[in-house]
């Protein structure tokens, strides 16, 4: 894409997770894309984006020309009270329209950071996580690891019973 651009030209491309991330010849296409052009926004979709396939996807926005200082991240969010995009419930245009309010006049806030080149992890991995989103981390012993997965099994039995009762009776 960056070879068809002429100086100046933008081009927005969809890519998956897995070419935004990893070495070898990705790592030179980044590499390329990040000094060629100014990688200004990545847009991340949910995984259920492109239904049924289950990979996360993003929106790579760029301009041939000048080389890439930092990029903006926006993360696409599900609407509230849906799972995931499917073959009935599509992504759908008027979803954008928080991103589209948001582009002009960009803010940091819970779905929108930023990322200076150098600050990238080696091999100019470009998948980068929303820090504003909170993961609870904790250590557990090996006996709270064993507690939790016997837990866990006792949900699965209970459902297997569930659906047998349901089903063979």
């Amino acid at each position: 894409m960056v070879q068809l651009l002429k100086p100046g030209g933008r081009c927005a491309i969809v890519l998956p997770d897995g070419c935004i991330t990893g070495d070898g010849y990705k790592e030179r296409i980044r590499e390329k894309l990040l000094t060629d052009c100014n990688l200004h926004t990545i847009v991340r979709l949910p995984q259920s984006t492109f239904h049924p396939a289950t990979v996360s996807t993003n929106l790579l926005f760029f301009q041939k020309g000048t080389r890439t200082k930092e990029i903006w991240y926006y993360e696409h969010r599900l609407p509230e009270g849906q799972k995931s995009y499917s073959k009935t419930k599509p992504i759908r245009f008027d979803e954008f329209a928080p991103m589209i309010e948001w582009w002009d006049k960009r803010q940091e806030n819970e779905v929108a950071w930023r990322m200076k080149v150098e600050d990238l992890k080696e091999g100019f991995d470009l998948d980068v996580k929303n820090p504003h989103s909170v993961v609870e981390e904790k250590d557990l012993s090996v006996f709270e690891c064993l507690t939790e997965f016997r837990k866990s099994m006792e949900r699965i039995n209970d459902a297997l019973t569930a659906v047998e009762e349901e089903y063979i009776s």
